[in-house]
């Protein structure tokens, strides 16, 4: 007997990297393993600024992958402003995606986005598709779902990696954008069959919005991690370094100053750490970060090493004597868990984590036995930095200490969760 068949509509997938495209990886990976096949329809090969040639190769042989090439609008428009290679201006990406804000809803994919529901019904039509798993951002991706799966008679799952409104990358400029946001909103999670959103704060806010009598169709799928291939890899690379490191991305994210600034007054006060302090950060980031770590004095300390291989940054983080994690900060990003938390727990190593206390990603990193400090202030980074430089001085590297509960939160695990999501809601339309 044949495995059912999920097509995943989404836009980022392997080559393209970023944050938004392990989740996606991970349920191709795994959900085979809970009786599924797969089909993913998704963006060119070249349509983001950021790529990693190494995570198509993890892409497992028997998905079928369809692209649709064309990308966004706001990925040409970056195109032609000089985006590329990780690199790019804040000022000129901030300016398009204010302009794409006004003119195209939900999102800059939008056009993209119909293209691929042409793409996907076609596909659809063979007969051997059995359910439609969709994964935002961008939110586009779910209006198309939503169509293929209604033409089609098919159950839909919307899957939610960040919320749609109140993530505040993307402020509506009026009210009246902002009311239409929230129509389109509404028009998904009251047409889904299933919704799974990456955190819990992010789950429970979209079962109030659907009241109690639609709430349980709203599950919580966190993104997890993958562990490391080589977890017993030696990580003395550099002892005579103290080696603090950031992967992820550095762009829209005010937090990169504010380390920069914690390195320069650490150093400040203890200048003998210059010789031995490196500070590397992997990452796609804005050109202006770099400037800024230069006025600083802060050259040959900090380095902006751009992207990476995937399984490089991974590596990266088991020989970082210190981690940093932040994210944006304040009310409209309360919800968000950062996919790189639960590498950096798998990685074992002390970590500093910039979020607000009462945060789920505070609670998730306070029970890891991270120390929490609050986000937007450097002083109690700087002093935290020299602490712990202070105590490798005097004891060496650190021992590692990986949570002995994170194994909950590895991908096969939760893919196997999906897949009793996506049997529930073929059961439910059946």
């Amino acid at each position: 007997m044949s495995r059912p068949r999920v097509l995943i509509l989404c836009y980022f997938y392997p080559p393209l990297a970023g944050g938004g495209v392990h989740r996606v990886l991970s349920f191709t990976r795994h959900l085979p393993e809970w009786g599924w096949s797969c089909t993913v329809v998704c963006a060119g090969e070249r349509d983001y600024w950021v790529k990693d040639e190494t995570l198509a190769e993890r892409v497992p042989v028997e998905t079928e992958v369809i692209r649709v090439p064309g990308g966004s609008a706001l990925s040409a428009w970056m195109r032609a402003g000089g985006a590329s290679g990780g690199r790019r201006s804040g000022a000129t990406f901030g300016w398009l995606r204010r302009l794409s804000d006004w003119w195209l809803l939900p999102d800059s994919y939008v056009g993209w986005a119909e293209r691929a529901r042409q793409v996907a019904t076609r596909r659809t039509a063979q007969g051997d598709v059995a359910a439609i798993l969709s994964s935002s951002p961008p939110e586009s991706v779910h209006l198309a779902a939503r169509a293929v799966a209604r033409a089609a008679h098919l159950p839909w799952v919307a899957d939610f990696r960040d919320p749609w409104i109140p993530l505040a990358f993307r402020q509506p400029p009026t009210r009246w954008h902002r009311a239409r946001q929230g129509e389109l909103e509404r028009r998904v999670l009251e047409s889904a069959d299933r919704i799974t959103a990456a955190t819990r704060t992010h789950a429970e806010a979209l079962a109030r919005a659907l009241g109690p009598a639609r709430a349980d169709r709203v599950e919580h799928v966190p993104n997890g991690f993958e562990p490391m291939d080589d977890p017993l890899e030696s990580p003395a690379a550099e002892p005579d370094r103290f080696i603090v490191a950031f992967t992820g991305t550095m762009a829209q994210q005010p937090e990169t100053e504010i380390l920069l600034e914690a390195v320069h007054d650490f150093l400040a006060h203890a200048p003998e750490a210059r010789r031995r302090v490196r500070v590397r950060l992997v990452g796609a980031y804005e050109q202006g970060y770099q400037d800024r770590a230069v006025a600083l004095g802060l050259t040959g300390i900090v380095e902006f090493l751009g992207p990476v291989a995937h399984a490089e940054a991974r590596r990266l983080q088991r020989r970082a004597d210190l981690l940093v994690l932040f994210k944006p900060y304040g009310p409209a990003f309360d919800t968000m868990v950062p996919g790189k938390l639960y590498e950096y727990l798998d990685a074992g190593r002390p970590l500093v984590a910039l979020l607000e206390p009462e945060q789920e990603a505070a609670e998730l990193a306070r029970r890891a036995g991270a120390v929490v400090l609050p986000p937007g202030k450097r002083q109690p980074l700087a002093a935290e930095l020299e602490r712990r430089y202070r105590a490798w001085q005097d004891s060496g590297r650190a021992a590692d200490a990986r949570p002995p509960w994170l194994a909950e939160y590895a991908r096969a695990t939760l893919a196997g969760r999906l897949a009793q999501t996506l049997e529930r809601a073929r059961r439910e339309r059946a």
